[in-house]
């Protein structure tokens, strides 16, 4: 089937006289025809990447190209490095298949070059059969992962038979899930392009560790990462691998209006596939921490997560700072002291160590003592119990974690 595609592509070159490249209706590129003469860096990089990147992929459908039902034709982009284009919509019984595409830099491409109608017809149908194959095989990968996220243990032990035998991965070994989360900058769900950078990110780097290495799967407002099989020789760690997604994610979205930053949560590996569902919802914990949290980094592990591992698992039940230090709660709300509470938070974060603490707020020792007792006083408490100050440091996180408590950084 590839192969009818690029006969049909040099066809469309040939017949146009000038490069053609085909892609997708998510303007994933298909095929291409041999590049000669002037070419942009948005053409290039489609080539060497195979995809558009998101910023560009909003801007043509500004134009309307998703909509257009006969030719397009674009004006350049001096932003972008974009050249003016010609831009045919393939369409099958109206559904929208692709595009073909032709830079046509100073606008002498014929309206009887760009319709080729013949040839455009051959070329729906190919690219129909092309995306039947490839939707049939995306689903039942798709179907595959989403099981392996489900309570039902049965339906796990099924999907992973499934994907073993169809070759889809490489083994039933240790597994470990990441979970991409993408930021709103208006706190709404991602909207369609948002989603599709975040499904670009997912793929590239799925492409780098090995497609038989690792599962992807695009949820409401994440995106997931199931890394399986034995760790070998020269195979990436989960944390090199959430590293490089954060810089795939950072990437794709850079162009993004809609997205303010991302962050990525790392799960504990789990022995086999069928336990995934453990770390998966570990790593959606960890990113949903590490939203709430900003000081904790773009890549945030389960493991690292300390005190908020616990904090994290009572979300939905009803707790809050009053409920843990009622004193700490009386000291936000009457005396909001940033100063106070964040020496407080230090003191306690070095185990009571008052030169450390010192040392680090640059402080000098009395000073830091009469912080202390002033707390002291206001909160009702005393920093010598150990009960009281293992009460503060809690009331102190949850409140990181709530929103009640936010010092500056």
């Amino acid at each position: 089937m590839q192969g009818e595609l690029q006969r049909l592509v040099d066809a469309l070159a040939v017949y146009a006289g000038r490069p053609a490249l085909i892609e997708d209706r998510r303007q994933r590129v298909v095929v291409y025809s041999e590049h000669t003469g002037l070419m942009d860096d948005v053409r290039k990089a489609s080539i060497l990447r195979r995809q558009t990147t998101p910023e560009v992929m909003a801007w043509f459908r500004d134009v309307g190209i998703m909509d257009a039902r006969t030719a397009v034709r674009t004006q350049a982009s001096r932003e972008l490095d974009l050249l003016p284009r010609v831009c045919v919509p393939i369409r099958h019984q109206d559904l929208l298949l692709g595009f073909v595409w032709f830079i046509d830099p100073d606008g002498t491409m014929a309206d009887a070059d760009i319709t080729a109608t013949g040839l455009m017809s051959e070329l729906s149908l190919a690219l129909y059969r092309e995306n039947l194959l490839g939707e049939l095989a995306s689903q039942r990968e798709s179907e595959a992962a989403r099981t392996l996220l489900s309570d039902s243990e049965a339906s796990r032990d099924q999907s992973v038979r499934t994907l073993r035998e169809a070759g889809l991965i490489a083994g039933d070994g240790p597994a470990t899930a990441l979970v991409a989360q993408l930021v709103p900058l208006h706190g709404e769900l991602p909207d369609e392009v948002a989603r599709l950078a975040l499904e670009q990110a997912l793929v590239t780097t799925r492409r780098w560790i090995g497609t038989r290495e690792a599962l992807h799967l695009v949820r409401d407002d994440h995106g997931v990462l199931l890394l399986c099989g034995e760790r070998g020789a020269g195979r990436p760690s989960p944390e090199v691998v959430a590293k490089l997604l954060d810089d795939n994610l950072r990437q794709a979205t850079s162009g993004l209006g809609s997205v303010e930053r991302v962050v990525v949560g790392v799960g504990q590996p789990r022995p086999r596939l069928t336990e995934a569902i453990a770390s998966y919802v570990e790593a959606l914990q960890s990113a949903r921490v590490g939203v709430r949290l900003p000081a904790l980094g773009p890549v945030v592990s389960w493991a690292g997560l300390g005190i908020y591992r616990v904090l994290s698992r009572m979300e939905g039940r009803h707790l809050d700072i009053a409920d843990v230090h009622p004193g700490l709660e009386r000291l936000l709300q009457e005396q909001p002291n940033p100063v106070l509470l964040q020496t407080l938070e230090r003191y306690l974060d070095l185990a009571g160590n008052a030169h450390a603490t010192a040392e680090q707020l640059r402080l000098h020792r009395t000073t830091l003592y009469y912080r202390l007792q002033r707390i002291e006083e206001l909160a009702d408490t005393d920093l010598k119990n150990g009960n009281e100050r293992l009460c503060l440091h809690l009331a102190l996180k949850l409140g990181r974690l709530t929103g009640a408590y936010r010092p500056q950084e």
